[in-house]
């Protein structure tokens, strides 16, 4: 069972990245030819909205079912800089944020460390509501929250994307890798309609359990810092 949607969602990856997919939400037909990149920006704020919606009433769907709130996003949608982690916790779900409780407190240590807060950065998670017991999300919940997590990055569309911990480094850039090995390297990808810098890092979580990573953690900081200056992103105060 395992392997059989492991290959779904594989083929579910390259599906969405070969196509304009207005599948989520929208009834009109698509123009491939047409640039949205401007639009996007003027109705950003509308389509966070909608695909906020289509999340609240996505229907027969077990994590929902258990869990207490819709963990959305935090921070700024117009950030070109755009984190995903993994789903939410207990905290998450108690508040409706993602990364508040301690691997978030752990995150917003990060991210000044590079000079960053959640006002210039986005956040997500690869599932939007809260496994039962905190634990992973399985291939089958990942596999039904995809279109959306790709829908999502689109709305943003970030120049900077980085992905913490395995499961998003696995959904993302479908790349079976250990985190340690694919961590710290940068990775050009064209996602939906989004073409970005994609790069891999620890979960805080995991780092909370291995300090002993957060030297590597902090390789992988002043490389998204450097990137930043490479691209003269800049960054809102």
């Amino acid at each position: 069972m395992t392997k059989k949607v492991n290959t779904k969602f594989k083929k579910l990856i390259k599906y969405y990245n070969l196509i304009n997919h207005d599948l989520i939400y929208g009834n009109n037909s698509i123009n491939r030819y047409k640039n949205k990149s401007k639009n996007l920006d003027k109705n950003k704020a509308e389509l966070l909205v909608k695909l906020k919606n289509s999340l609240k009433n996505i229907k027969n769907c077990n994590l929902k079912k258990s869990a207490t709130n819709l963990v959305f996003s935090d921070g700024n949608a117009y950030s070109k800089i755009m984190i995903i982690g993994e789903g939410p916790g207990a905290n998450e779900d108690k508040e409706g944020l993602p990364f508040v409780g301690r691997a978030g407190k752990l995150l917003d240590k990060m991210l000044a460390s590079i000079k960053l807060d959640r006002k210039n950065v986005y956040i997500t998670n690869v599932v939007n509501y809260r496994p039962p017991e905190n634990r992973k999300p399985t291939e089958e919940e990942i596999f039904r929250y995809f279109p959306y997590l790709i829908k999502h990055i689109e709305i943003i569309n970030p120049k900077i994307l980085i992905l913490l911990g395995s499961t998003a480094l696995n959904t993302i850039l479908d790349n079976q890798q250990v985190i340690s090995k694919a961590r710290g390297k940068w990775n050009e990808k064209k996602i939906g309609n989004c073409t970005t810098f994609v790069i891999a890092s620890f979960h805080p979580a995991f780092l909370m359990r291995q300090p002993d990573q957060k030297k590597m953690a902090w390789i992988d900081l002043k490389m998204v810092r450097q990137k930043i200056k490479d691209l003269k992103i800049k960054i809102e105060k």
